[in-house]
Protein backbone atom coordinates (compact mmCIF):
# COMPACT_ATOMS: atom_id res chain seq x y z
CA UNK A 1 0.00 0.00 0.00
CA UNK A 2 1.37 3.57 -0.85
CA UNK A 3 1.94 6.11 1.67
CA UNK A 4 -0.06 9.47 1.29
CA UNK A 5 2.05 12.54 1.44
CA UNK A 6 2.04 14.79 3.36
CA UNK A 7 -0.35 17.73 3.04
CA UNK A 8 0.53 21.06 4.95
CA UNK A 9 -2.66 22.16 7.22
CA UNK A 10 -2.52 25.53 6.74
CA UNK A 11 -5.28 26.15 9.34
CA UNK A 12 -3.16 24.16 12.25
CA UNK A 13 0.36 26.25 11.24
CA UNK A 14 -1.79 29.75 11.46
CA UNK A 15 -3.11 29.00 14.75
CA UNK A 16 0.01 28.10 16.07
CA UNK A 17 1.65 31.06 14.69
CA UNK A 18 -1.64 33.09 16.20
CA UNK A 19 -1.18 31.80 19.38
CA UNK A 20 2.25 32.27 19.42
CA UNK A 21 2.17 35.67 18.47
CA UNK A 22 -0.20 36.44 21.70
CA UNK A 23 2.36 34.39 24.05
CA UNK A 24 5.38 36.36 23.13
CA UNK A 25 3.57 39.77 23.27
CA UNK A 26 2.75 39.09 26.79
CA UNK A 27 6.67 37.47 27.40
CA UNK A 28 8.49 40.33 25.39
CA UNK A 29 5.78 43.59 26.95
CA UNK A 30 7.50 46.94 26.25
CA UNK A 31 11.07 45.70 25.42
CA UNK A 32 12.59 47.44 22.57
CA UNK A 33 15.67 46.89 20.27
CA UNK A 34 18.64 45.55 21.46
CA UNK A 35 16.94 44.86 25.17
CA UNK A 36 16.18 41.07 26.59
CA UNK A 37 14.24 39.38 29.34
CA UNK A 38 15.28 36.69 31.28
CA UNK A 39 12.82 34.07 32.99
CA UNK A 40 13.53 31.72 35.07
CA UNK A 41 12.59 28.15 34.55
CA UNK A 42 13.04 26.74 38.29
CA UNK A 43 11.45 25.27 41.11
CA UNK A 44 12.32 24.44 44.67
CA UNK A 45 14.16 21.44 43.70
CA UNK A 46 14.81 21.75 39.85
CA UNK A 47 16.42 24.38 37.65
CA UNK A 48 16.15 24.36 34.09
CA UNK A 49 17.83 27.74 33.09
CA UNK A 50 16.21 30.76 31.75
CA UNK A 51 14.68 31.08 28.70
CA UNK A 52 15.95 34.86 27.06
CA UNK A 53 13.94 36.54 24.71
CA UNK A 54 15.96 39.36 23.15
CA UNK A 55 15.02 41.98 20.26
CA UNK A 56 17.11 41.63 17.30
CA UNK A 57 15.62 43.98 15.10
CA UNK A 58 12.13 46.13 15.53
CA UNK A 59 10.36 47.87 12.58
CA UNK A 60 7.07 49.36 11.82
CA UNK A 61 5.49 45.93 10.79
CA UNK A 62 7.64 43.19 12.49
CA UNK A 63 10.15 42.66 15.20
CA UNK A 64 12.74 39.53 15.12
CA UNK A 65 13.38 38.49 18.63
CA UNK A 66 15.76 35.03 19.63
CA UNK A 67 14.26 32.55 21.96
CA UNK A 68 16.77 30.74 23.45
CA UNK A 69 17.61 28.49 27.09
CA UNK A 70 20.91 28.65 29.00
CA UNK A 71 21.78 26.03 30.49
CA UNK A 72 21.42 24.86 34.21
CA UNK A 73 24.28 25.64 36.48
CA UNK A 74 25.73 22.15 36.58
CA UNK A 75 25.42 20.76 32.88
CA UNK A 76 27.38 21.34 29.90
CA UNK A 77 23.86 21.40 28.02
CA UNK A 78 23.90 24.27 25.23
CA UNK A 79 19.90 24.70 25.41
CA UNK A 80 17.69 25.25 22.05
CA UNK A 81 18.16 28.78 20.66
CA UNK A 82 15.76 29.88 17.64
CA UNK A 83 14.61 33.30 15.84
CA UNK A 84 11.21 34.43 15.63
CA UNK A 85 9.61 36.85 13.32
CA UNK A 86 6.48 38.67 14.54
CA UNK A 87 4.18 39.89 11.97
CA UNK A 88 2.55 42.60 13.96
CA UNK A 89 -0.30 43.22 11.11
CA UNK A 90 -1.40 39.85 10.98
CA UNK A 91 -0.59 39.27 14.60
CA UNK A 92 1.32 35.92 13.77
CA UNK A 93 4.67 34.53 14.92
CA UNK A 94 6.92 32.28 13.28
CA UNK A 95 9.98 30.15 13.45
CA UNK A 96 12.70 31.49 10.76
CA UNK A 97 16.44 30.06 12.30
CA UNK A 98 16.55 27.05 14.75
CA UNK A 99 20.12 25.48 16.00
CA UNK A 100 21.65 28.32 13.03
CA UNK A 101 19.37 26.31 10.39
CA UNK A 102 16.63 28.98 8.57
CA UNK A 103 14.05 29.15 6.15
CA UNK A 104 12.21 25.96 6.78
CA UNK A 105 9.75 24.59 3.96
CA UNK A 106 6.08 23.58 4.70
CA UNK A 107 6.84 20.01 4.01
CA UNK A 108 9.51 18.21 3.12
CA UNK A 109 9.91 14.14 1.37
CA UNK A 110 10.47 11.74 3.84
CA UNK A 111 13.77 10.66 3.88
CA UNK A 112 15.65 13.62 3.04
CA UNK A 113 19.65 14.72 3.49
CA UNK A 114 18.72 17.16 6.49
CA UNK A 115 16.57 14.27 8.41
CA UNK A 116 13.90 17.27 8.40
CA UNK A 117 10.19 15.33 9.19
CA UNK A 118 7.75 16.15 6.67
CA UNK A 119 6.19 18.74 8.81
CA UNK A 120 9.48 20.02 10.21
CA UNK A 121 7.70 24.26 9.82
CA UNK A 122 4.78 22.89 12.11
CA UNK A 123 6.43 20.96 14.59
CA UNK A 124 9.01 23.86 15.22
CA UNK A 125 6.02 26.52 15.62
CA UNK A 126 4.27 23.58 18.13
CA UNK A 127 7.69 23.09 19.97
CA UNK A 128 8.00 27.47 20.16
CA UNK A 129 4.54 27.48 21.90
CA UNK A 130 4.48 24.48 24.11
CA UNK A 131 8.03 26.54 25.67
CA UNK A 132 6.19 29.49 25.88
CA UNK A 133 2.92 28.15 27.37
CA UNK A 134 5.80 26.44 29.83
CA UNK A 135 7.09 29.41 30.62
CA UNK A 136 4.09 31.79 31.15
CA UNK A 137 2.58 29.26 33.23
CA UNK A 138 6.24 28.25 35.39
CA UNK A 139 8.90 30.90 34.79
CA UNK A 140 9.86 33.88 37.07
CA UNK A 141 11.13 37.10 35.92
CA UNK A 142 14.71 37.68 36.80
CA UNK A 143 15.18 40.89 35.51
CA UNK A 144 15.82 43.51 38.21
CA UNK A 145 14.29 46.93 37.40
CA UNK A 146 15.96 50.04 36.58
CA UNK A 147 16.00 52.45 39.63
CA UNK A 148 15.51 56.21 38.43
Amino acid sequence: MAKMAYVTDLKTLQAECSANYLRLIRLVGDLEGDQHRNIALRSDDQDFGDLQLKILQNAPYTTMLEVSQSSPMDTLWEGPRMRVHLYHDVRMAEVTDFQRERHFRGRYRYPNARMHQPDEKLQLNRFLGEWLAHALAHGHTVDVPELP
